[in-house]
């Protein structure tokens, strides 16, 4: 089971019985005293030097990364040849060092990708980022669509997956129950005619950001990079809660966020988690949508382990 960037998973009851890892297996942190030129020592505060551990952290996901601070000197390009690097949210290229500008969990993802995962309710949008989306409005080319970013996104009319002028996309009437601003408020959109101008005002949609270029709003798609709907589109029912950045991203991992793992192999349910901190959940049974939201919400602070131990208590208490 794999839950790649973008990805709607279905999850199944599995039969039988897997032989669970021990938690006490730790990655194999070297020393990389040497690691730093003098030159970059010399340029930046030598206070706070933070080594990067690709090995440690492609070893396991389990393992709790190396948190960084603004100002850390993550990777020393001097000592590097004839290599490329892919630079993510909060570092930053400053001569022949790269730094961090925002304070989290230094993250590595193969082959050479780098970034800094924080945890925060503010999602500032990038391009090719599936977000969970609420439709506040319509225009003749656009809809408008609220990704909790700085400013509304643009939807496009044609941005779906045979969209024409003649086929422009109408979202069928349906409800979804959400908890906004980490559960104090809890608000139920309906689609109808009554309370918006637009037929298809508070539709849920799960969506691509293609444009987010500062000073503009974002663009979205209904599509993927083929042109094909794939897992985008309106999703219908449910339970819609929000979460910070950095769960949403966890639960976006590969491999297998714990929680989602252990929930998987007792229940079925259909979950669809944006980038910017909203998380669908839909199963047969309300018991069971309840079970997920509330274990999702529960397990940002909890390590693998502790996630698969709540799981069984929260599963014991319906059986």
């Amino acid at each position: 089971m794999d839950l790649g960037s973008g990805v709607r998973a279905r999850h199944t009851k599995e039969a039988g019985t897997e032989t669970e890892r021990e938690s006490s297996q730790r990655p194999l942190y070297f020393s990389l005293r040497p690691f730093f030129s003098q030159s970059a020592i010399s340029n930046h505060n030598p206070a706070r030097l933070l080594p990067l551990l690709p090995l440690a952290l492609a070893a396991s996901h389990q393992s709790p990364p190396p948190f960084c601070c603004p100002g850390d000197v993550v990777l020393d390009l001097s000592n590097l040849t004839n290599q490329t690097i892919k630079l993510g949210g909060g570092l930053y290229q400053d001569c022949d060092a790269i730094s961090v500008m925002k304070a989290g969990k230094l993250r590595f993802s193969k082959p050479n990708k780098y970034w800094v995962e924080s945890s925060q309710k503010r999602y500032v949008p990038h391009a090719e980022d599936s977000v969970l989306g609420i439709v506040v409005d319509s225009r003749s080319d656009n809809f408008l669509v609220d990704i909790k970013g700085p400013s509304l996104a643009f939807l496009p009319v044609l941005a779906f997956e045979g969209g024409t002028r003649r086929n422009i996309p109408k979202f069928e009437n349906n409800s979804f129950r959400g908890y906004l601003d980490t559960g104090f408020l809890l608000m139920e959109y309906r689609i109808a005619s009554t309370l918006a101008p637009c037929s298809i005002a508070g539709t849920l949609i799960y969506v691509r950001v293609v444009k987010a270029n500062p000073g503009m709003n974002p663009e979205l798609s209904c599509t993927d990079a083929t042109g094909r709907a794939a897992e985008y589109g309106a999703l219908k029912e449910g339970f819609m809660f929000e979460c910070s950045t950095g769960l949403s991203r966890t639960l976006l991992s590969s491999p297998t966020c714990p929680v989602l793992e252990a929930l998987g192999k007792k229940l079925s349910f259909e979950i669809a988690v944006g980038l910017n901190g909203r998380v669908w959940v839909n199963s047969a049974s309300p018991s069971t949508t309840i079970i997920v939201s509330n274990a999702i919400m529960n397990s940002e602070s909890l390590s693998g382990a502790q996630q698969r131990i709540m799981v069984e208590k929260l599963l014991q208490r319906i059986q």
